[in-house]
């Protein structure tokens, strides 16, 4: 019993390296030098292109993710993610969104061996593309989680 405690232990701490990693490693405190635009009906309208061409069959028409999104499969990934307010993409700065969109959650977070389902843009899409799915998924929110968001985006100090 005391060994199961200890894995999980383990496991926890784990989980909260990488996810520090994530957020400290996307440059919190300096303005970030990827920025969603969701004031610019060009980028949206863009980005809702892309969405639904490379996004939309596994995270959904309407961002809803897929069932279970938590839970991961007999492959051992997790399903995708919702990409409304149900779920957890406003918890990221625009910074860590277009890293993760663009190298994947692997590479991002130094995890040489994590499998995802989540394809890695690099090569596929242009910054630009990736910035204005990213820009047309964050106008889709509702207002106040839209400031929310833009919390996460203030540098610190200010």
């Amino acid at each position: 019993m005391k060994s199961r405690a200890a894995v999980l232990v383990v496991g926890a701490a784990a989980f909260a390296a990488v996810a520090a990693g994530i957020f400290l490693g996307a440059g919190r405190g300096a303005a970030p030098a990827y920025r969603l635009r969701t004031d610019d009906a060009a980028v949206k309208t863009l980005g809702h292109r892309v969405y639904a061409a490379q996004c939309a069959a596994c995270h959904g028409a309407r961002l809803e993710g897929q069932p279970n999104w938590r839970e991961r499969g007999p492959d051992g990934r997790l399903p995708a993610p919702p990409h409304d307010a149900s779920g957890h993409t406003w918890h990221h700065p625009d910074e860590v969104l277009f890293r993760i969109t663009k190298y994947g959650v692997a590479k991002v977070a130094g995890l040489k061996d994590y499998a995802s389902a989540m394809p890695v843009y690099e090569g596929v899409l242009s910054d630009e593309e990736i910035v204005a799915v990213l820009s047309w998924i964050k106008a889709q929110w509702p207002a106040d989680i839209q400031a929310r968001h833009d919390e996460l985006n203030r540098p610190v100090g200010r």
